[in-house]
Formats: structure tokens, sequence, C-alpha cells
């Protein structure tokens, strides 16, 4: 049995969840996911930090690792307020005692709670970091895609290290590296601008009528564990509600088109999105040239859309046609990990990349 110090817990403290992993004795035993609308206040934060405890006997005599992108939410005036806000919170939720919490600040290290004012930018917006550094340890070369519920990350890593000289979200936007593009909460009229449906090209409504969750509800992918925000008009998430909610994007209602053409509709938007975040992965490919022998690395509750993105980037010259996954090629899952920790490991990857970097670097 190891003992607590060879404990850690993996935190990922992002804008609209939060995601854990227990770490014992450099074996993943349990990944685990709280809904968190940071931007309504804090007290969320606090509710899914004592669920965690809950969760985890383990909790007070843990390490903590922390990496996150809520300081983002427009609860808080600017970025550095909300690193130090985030931070501030967790230092008073989690064990008090020397060396119990560290923060993941990238190129600067590890910091405890009394540097982060000064590693603040470091600290910002870093999991993705944190992830592609995981990767680039077990695998010579390749390009983590890591697709969330609102963004995706598109990370090119070789001899063991990140490639990317980008560091934050505004550098990440120009470089192609940080997509808005996710399979939960981002607008479907981010989409595109227009749509083929029915044998013709249309406009579509620029509203915040239905999201990219209501696409994949559709298709029948998107695991209802990571279906937990509201729909845009607060309805349903039954198919013929969801349906009404793509209805609205071209115009239409539910009852003007059959369940098949909804289908084909929402297929068409898939297509789109899938072209979008192609053309950005496309970018990234270009840029940093990988052999044909790269791997890419999936991540995410959007992994399903890997395979695709790969045949849409199949043609450049140095697109990698080797397929691994985060949960299941990086991450050190245990045999006696609870059930499904493997599927949750690869959708909180920032977290149990945190909880390994620590401990790599630690012990």
């Amino acid at each position: 049995m190891p003992t607590p110090e060879r404990i850690t817990i993996g935190w990922d403290i992002g804008g609209a969840h939060v995601k854990a992993c227990l770490l014992q004795g450099g074996e993943v035993v349990d990944v685990a996911q709280w809904g968190c609308p940071l931007w309504q206040g804090l007290d969320h934060l606090a509710r899914a930090l004592q669920a965690a405890r809950t969760r985890w006997p383990v909790f007070d005599t843990a390490r903590h690792a922390v990496t996150m992108t809520g300081e983002m939410v427009d609860l808080f005036p600017d970025r550095e307020a909300g690193v130090r806000g985030i931070a501030a919170a967790l230092a008073a939720a989690l064990p008090s005692r020397p060396g119990a919490l560290h923060f993941f600040a990238g190129d600067a290290g590890w910091c405890a709670p009394a540097q982060v004012t000064r590693h603040w930018e470091h600290i910002a917006s870093a999991n993705w970091l944190a992830t592609a550094r995981h990767a680039a340890l077990v695998f010579p070369q390749g390009v983590l895609v890591d697709i969330g519920s609102t963004t995706t990350d598109l990370i090119a890593f070789g001899n063991e290290r990140v490639l990317a000289t980008s560091r934050t979200d505004a550098e990440r936007l120009v470089s192609g590296e940080l997509a808005y593009h996710g399979v939960v909460r981002t607008p479907v009229c981010a989409l595109t601008q227009r749509i083929e449906w029915r044998g013709r090209a249309s406009h579509v409504m620029n509203e915040f009528f239905a999201t990219t969750a209501d696409v994949y509800r559709l298709c029948g992918e998107l695991d209802p564990a990571h279906d937990l925000y509201p729909s845009a008009d607060n309805a349903a998430k039954s198919l013929a509600a969801t349906r009404q909610r793509l209805a609205r994007m071209v115009g239409l209602d539910e009852r003007d088109a059959s369940a098949e053409e909804w289908l084909e509709l929402a297929r068409a938007w898939r297509a789109a999105q899938v072209e979008a975040i192609g053309s950005q992965l496309r970018r990234v490919l270009a840029v940093h040239a990988l052999s044909r022998e790269a791997v890419i690395v999936s991540a995410g509750c959007g992994a399903f859309l890997v395979p695709d993105l790969a045949a849409a980037v199949a043609t450049a010259a140095s697109a990698p046609h080797r397929f691994a996954s985060y949960g299941g090629d990086v991450a050190n899952v245990a045999r006696h990990a609870t059930p499904g920790t493997t599927a949750w490991a690869q959708v909180c990857a920032p977290s149990v990349a945190a909880a390994a970097l620590f401990e790599r670097e630690h012990d």
C-alpha cells in the first residue's frame, strides 16, 4: 500500500468543469469530472472540491498538483485576478501543510501558493502544455489533438519536448494551436456561415439557438456524461427538442422536415466543424513538418472526431498515420483502478498529466 507521500491528486480547474485524477504509487486509480460554471461564482469550485473530498478519503493527506484555464471567465476583472482568485480559493480549501499544494507554471516549473502572484502568466491556461509534455515522454514525435467541450488543442511534440513556441492563449490563437471549437458548448453559428442541406446552401442564423451538443447528441456520438450544461433554450435534451433547436438555425421548425433530414443537417454541421478544426491542424503540421511516423494522440470528450480529422489532413505531406489515445496509451492506469478510469483519463487528460508530471519531477 503506497504511503500518503506517494498519493497525488491532479487538478484541471476550467471555466465550466473541474477535472481531477487520483494517482497512487505512480498509477492512475480514479478520475472524475464535475460541472463548475465558474463564471457564476467561486462557490461552484468549492462544491466541486467538497465532492472530491467525499469521493477520496485520502484527500487531506495527498499532495495536490494544479493546472487551470478558469482564470478567463468573466467573474474576474482580468486573467491575473483570475489566477490569483482560483489559487486563493484552492489554498483555503486544500490541506494547509507545507508542500501540499503546487501549481503548474509551464516553463517556470512548479510553484507554491506564495509564488503564484509572481508566476501568474505562466500558470494561466497552461493545462494543454502539461498534457503535451506528458505525451512527449511516451512517443518520439506526434501531435496532441485534445477536443474538449469548448476548445481544441493542437500541439506538436518531439524529442521529449513540446515543439510549439506559443504559450499564451493569445499566441496560440494566432498560431492555430488553439481552436475555440468544442463538442458541447460551442454555438452552432460559430461553425460556418453557410450550410449545405437539402441540395442547397443556406445562410445560418447568428443566434444562440443551438450548440454543438445538439449536433453530436443527434448524431449519437456525445456521451450523456459529458452533456452537463443546459441547452441553448433551457429546454429538454430529447431528440425532438434537439431537432427543434437545430431547425431554428435555418429558420424552420422541427415539424418542417423528417427525422432523417434533421440528422443530415446535424451531419452537415459536424462536417463543418471537422473542416474548421482540420484547417488549423494542417497549419500545425505544416509548421513542424512531422514525419509520417509521428503519432496523433487523441484526448478529450470529442476524441471521436479525431479519425475524421486525420482523414481531412491525410493529403498533407507530414500528416501522421498512426493513432494513440491519451487514456489508453499515455496515462498509466492501474489494473485495480475504478471501472471506466481509462475513458475518464482520456477526457480529463490535463488533470492526469499534472499529477504524473508532478510525481515525475518530485519523487
